[in-house]
């Protein structure tokens, strides 16, 4: 027998609200995610762009625009710019595209620096360009499933705009030790309306 150590990771989305200041709060990080996103999308579809050209071309001229916004979130964009990037691509290669140029319409912003939010009894806290906003959000059973049984919580954050709702999408990982036996071996047969599993052990 041979161990192997895996990680599960889990994602609990959790309904939250905020005040009218802290709607204003989130719509201008948002506004500047979205000019952000259709800029690096566009120049990543125009030039095949990787993420690494991205930061090159974008990162000093949207941080001196933006100096307020987490330098992760910028960073997140390229992966979000290059992603859609090619989605856009391989649609248009295949004569699907409705556009000439992709456009972007919803968009979830990612805070992955744990110094940026922080999860609090009942509610979130995000730092914004107006100091730190609270987006209050009910009890949740899965949420405390995770946050009591030895789950870890990841330090990214991903908020998403639905009217006057804020989703919150968190992500919590655990360890474990998996034991196998490289003798057993399971073979996979599909068919059109049938699958077929056969088990070998100690072959």
């Amino acid at each position: 027998m041979s161990k192997l150590s895996k990680t599960l990771k889990r994602t609990v989305v959790l309904e939250g609200w905020t005040n009218s200041a802290g709607r204003r709060a989130l719509r201008e990080v948002f506004e500047a995610y979205r000019t952000m996103l259709q800029e690096m999308v566009e120049y990543a579809v125009e030039h095949n762009a990787s993420q690494a050209t991205l930061h090159r071309v974008f990162y000093r001229r949207f941080r001196e625009k933006y100096p307020w916004l987490p330098t992760r979130v910028i960073k997140g964009c390229y992966r979000d710019a290059v992603r859609r990037a090619r989605s856009f691509l391989r649609l248009k290669k295949r004569g699907l595209a409705r556009s000439d140029k992709p456009v972007v319409k919803n968009i979830t912003v990612a805070y992955s620096d744990s110094q940026d939010w922080r999860l609090g009894s009942g509610v979130v806290e995000l730092r914004t360009r107006n100091g730190w906003i609270l987006i209050h959000y009910r009890s949740h059973k899965q949420l405390r499933r995770y946050l009591y049984n030895g789950w870890s919580l990841s330090s990214e954050l991903r908020v998403k705009l639905d009217g006057k709702r804020v989703l919150l999408y968190l992500t919590f990982k655990k360890d474990f030790e998996v034991s196998y036996n490289p003798n057993n071996i399971i073979a996979v047969d599909v068919n059109e309306n049938n699958v077929t599993l056969a088990v070998f052990k100690n072959r």
